[in-house]
């Protein structure tokens, strides 16, 4: 059956938008679902060959979480030049979806007895399951949204905010119901049984697309003319100003992905006990999805409003509000490692703050850099800079795990404090802050959207 090729001709919201959202949901809950208790089952249920458990340290799981979100982020560049150039964005995705489903499958057997009879020991699993997950995202990461704007076109490009707004919607409602359960799962029912859910959230979001096969603008791989425009001149010299952009951001990352590391080993020594509930250390990360699910419609409809009688709340601006308000997030988390260096006791209301600030600045970056990074590519290369702006988390967390690989002492121990741990992250957040300042403001934005040449 022959696709379209372009945008269709409408004013409205494009009527495939429900099959992308849905995909993305289910999608983001498999990732997340994972993710979640990564480092708690790397440091209280990773065992050996014979079921005996072997545990990696604090300072050793953060650096393997960390080289792993490393690596989801950094393959999207390699997935964008797949896609743009030779596959297409659609066939792109649907190819390394399977991956990624064989990646949650290998982590599933990890921990099982068919696992130990094929011969690989969990941490030979882990690492398979890892890879083949970071792969698969390397293909739908930079794809997915930047499919998302192309089924927009000249007429209804006015929409592309407030889709772009409902698709980070979509991520955070499948973040927040698997950073609840998933956990629950992990506690109650072993890895098995924690990682073969959201193996099977990820085949069901590879249906959901494959579903919307017929329905969707499927612009063609540009082939050739995509390779010489991304390595002509003027293509790496868009590349070299929106990469001094990301490079900035990077540092974001650095700090906002610690929230599953750093902030679940912190939460592990805190009084969990809060709101009448107690929760699990790794169930606190679905504090963020939830406080995105009300800042965006908030922060639409109030906060930019509000901010924009004040000034021009333009984009780079946003994305400058964002890096500065990283920093009062960790300082937060500074005050309370200080306070249970003490022995004192600490509740997890203390995180609550720190989410509060951090997905505030999530807001303002992570969805901003988003819209503005499709707007500012031409349209042969939307995924490619997708890629490029995706490779800028893969800095930040390459950042973090080498700072933990080279403060981590061979016994396990640390070369930093606590407070010093979060006090560095601060200061290295402050630093980015300044300089995206006298960057951004020698950018000149421009835009391109689909259908518009």
């Amino acid at each position: 059956m022959s696709h379209a090729t372009r945008p269709f001709d409408t004013e409205g919201m494009p009527p495939v938008v429900p099959y992308i959202v849905a995909n993305e949901a289910a999608e983001r809950f498999s990732y997340y679902g994972m993710k979640a208790i990564l480092v708690i089952y790397m440091t209280k249920y990773l065992t050996d060959m014979n079921g005996d458990l072997a545990p990696m340290s604090d300072g050793q799981a953060k650096t393997y979480y960390h080289l792993f979100a490393t690596s989801v982020y950094f393959f999207p560049i390699l997935g964008a030049i797949v896609a743009d150039a030779f596959f297409g964005k659609y066939r792109t995705i649907i190819g390394v979806s399977l991956i990624y489903c064989l990646g949650h499958l290998a982590l599933a057997l990890g921990d099982g007895a068919v696992g130990a009879q094929l011969g690989l020991t969990p941490r030979t699993w882990l690492t398979i399951g890892l890879t083949l997950i970071a792969i698969g995202s390397g293909g739908i990461k930079p794809c997915v949204s930047a499919h998302v704007g192309d089924q927009f076109g000249s007429k209804n490009e006015h929409l592309l905010g407030r889709v772009f707004g409902w698709f980070y919607w979509a991520i955070n409602l499948g973040a927040f119901a698997s950073q609840l359960l998933i956990p629950s799962l992990l506690e109650s029912h072993g890895p098995s049984v924690a990682f073969g859910v959201p193996g099977a959230l990820m085949a069901l979001a590879t249906v959901v697309f494959w579903l919307g096969r017929n329905r969707f603008v499927h612009i063609p791989a540009g082939g050739r003319d995509f390779l010489q425009e991304v390595f002509s001149r003027a293509g790496l010299a868009l590349a070299i100003k929106l990469g001094v952009i990301y490079a900035f951001s990077a540092m974001f990352w650095a700090l906002f992905d610690q929230t599953g590391s750093a902030w679940v080993l912190q939460a592990e020594r805190m009084d969990r006990s809060f709101l009448g509930i107690d929760w699990l250390s790794s169930q606190i990360q679905a504090i963020n999805p939830i406080l995105i699910l009300v800042f965006i419609p908030l922060f639409n409809y109030g906060v930019y409003p509000l901010l924009n009688k004040f000034f021009p709340l333009t984009a780079l601006r946003k994305i400058g509000i964002g890096m500065f308000l990283a920093v009062p997030a960790f300082l937060l988390s500074a005050y309370a490692e200080s306070r249970l260096a003490t022995g004192a006791t600490v509740s997890i209301g203390w995180q609550l703050g720190s989410y509060v600030l951090i997905t505030a600045a999530e807001v303002f970056l992570s969805i901003t850099l988003l819209e503005f990074s499709y707007t500012q590519a031409p349209n042969r290369m939307k995924s490619f800079v997708m890629g490029l702006f995706l490779a800028s988390v893969a800095l930040g967390n390459l950042f973090t795990a080498i700072v933990n690989a080279a403060i981590t002492l061979p016994g396990g121990t640390s070369r930093f404090s606590g407070v010093e741990y979060y006090l560095f992250f601060s200061a290295a957040m402050f630093a980015a802050a300044v300089g995206y300042v006298v960057v951004a403001r020698l950018y000149q934005a421009q835009s391109h959207i689909q259908g518009t040449g």
